[in-house]
C-alpha cells in the first residue's frame, strides 16, 4: 500500500469522524433550534393572542374615551347654556335690585317729607285749635256783649219818642253796633239784614228790624277723623263758606253734632267737632240751619 493510499484512508477517516461529529452535533442543535421554533412561534402567538386582547381593549378604551368626551362635551354645552342663563337671571336680578333701591329712596325720600309736612300740618292744626278756642272765648263774651246790647236797644226803641234829643246818639250807637254783629253774625254763617230807621221822625215808635238772617248752606259730611275730633264736609269757599261758620249735622231727625269750621278750601272746608252727641259717619247731613 503505498503512501498515498494511506494518507488518503488517514484523511478519509479523520473526514469521517468529523461528518460524523458534524452530523451529531447538527441532530443534537437541530433538535434545540426546533425547541426553540416551537417555543418562539408559543411566544409568538401568546404575543398575538395579548396584542389582540389589547388592541381590543385598546379599542374599547378609545370608544370608551370618545363617549366621554361626547358627554363631557354635552355636559360643558349644558353648563355654558345654564351659564348664559345664570348671567342673564343675574343680570335681571342686580337690575331689579338697583330699581328696589332706587325706590326704597325714593320712598324715605317721601317718607321724610310725609313726615315733615304732617309735623307741619301738626303745628298749623293746633295753632288753629288755639285760635278756635280764643274765638269761642271772644264769641261767648260777644254774645253776652250782644244780650246787653239787644236789651239796652229794647229799652232804648220803647223811650225813643221821649229822647229826642238822644237821637243822633243812638243812632251813632246803633251804627257801631250793627258793625260788631256784622262781625258775630258772619261768624255764625249769618249776614246782616238791611238796616232801616229805628224810629221815623215824627209819629209812634216802630218795632225793630230783625237784627239779622241766616244764610242756608248745605252739604255732606265727607271725611271723618275722630282722633282728632275733625271732620271734613263738602263745601268750600265757592259755596259761600267761611272760617268760624258753624255747621250743624243730622243723620235723618237725629242731631249728631257741630262743625266749627277753622280752615276752607275751593270745594271743601274742615271743621272742630263740638256738643256730640253720637259718632259721626260719612254721608251725614251739614248745614248751618238746623
Amino acid at each position: 500500500m503505498s503512501n498515498l493510499t494511506k494518507t488518503l484512508i488517514v484523511l478519509l477517516t479523520i473526514s469521517s469522524i468529523f461528518l460524523c461529529g458534524i452530523v451529531v452535533t447538527y441532530v443534537a442543535n437541530a433538535d434545540n433550534y426546533r425547541q426553540k421554533y416551537d417555543n418562539l412561534r408559543k411566544d409568538r402567538d401568546a404575543l398575538n393572542q395579548a396584542k389582540d386582547s389589547l388592541t381590543k381593549q385598546l379599542n374599547e378604551k378609545i370608544q370608551q374615551k370618545d363617549d366621554i368626551e361626547k358627554s363631557l362635551s354635552n355636559d360643558i354645552a349644558s353648563l355654558k347654556s345654564k351659564a348664559g342663563d345664570l348671567q342673564t337671571t343675574l343680570s335681571n336680578v342686580e337690575r331689579e335690585k338697583a330699581e328696589l333701591l332706587e325706590r326704597v329712596n325714593s320712598w324715605a325720600s317721601i317718607t321724610k317729607d310725609f313726615s315733615a309736612t304732617t309735623e307741619k300740618q301738626t303745628q298749623t292744626l293746633n295753632a288753629a285749635l288755639e285760635d278756635v278756642k280764643q274765638l269761642k272765648a271772644e264769641q261767648i263774651k260777644l254774645s253776652q256783649e250782644l244780650d246787653q246790647t239787644s236789651a239796652t236797644l229794647v229799652e232804648k226803641t220803647a223811650i225813643i219818642e221821649t229822647v229826642a234829643a238822644e237821637k243822633k246818639r243812638l243812632i251813632e250807637e246803633k251804627a257801631d253796633l250793627e258793625s260788631r254783629l256784622d262781625k258775630l253774625l258772619q261768624a255764625g254763617g249769618k249776614v246782616a239784614a238791611a238796616s232801616s230807621p229805628v224810629t221815623p221822625e215824627k209819629g209812634t215808635a216802630l218795632p225793630a228790624q230783625p237784627i239779622g238772617s241766616p244764610i242756608s248752606l248745605k252739604g255732606l259730611v265727607s271725611q271723618v277723623d275722630a282722633k282728632n275730633s275733625l271732620a271734613t264736609i263738602s263745601i268750600g269757599s265757592a259755596d259761600g263758606v267761611k272760617e268760624g261758620m258753624k255747621f250743624h249735622v243730622t243723620r235723618g231727625d237725629e242731631f249728631i253734632c257741630d262743625i266749627l269750621i277753622v280752615n276752607v278750601d275751593t270745594e271743601k272746608a274742615v271743621g272742630v267737632l263740638e256738643l256730640v252727641q253720637q259718632p259721626l259717619k260719612v254721608g251725614d247731613n251739614a248745614a248751618t240751619n238746623l
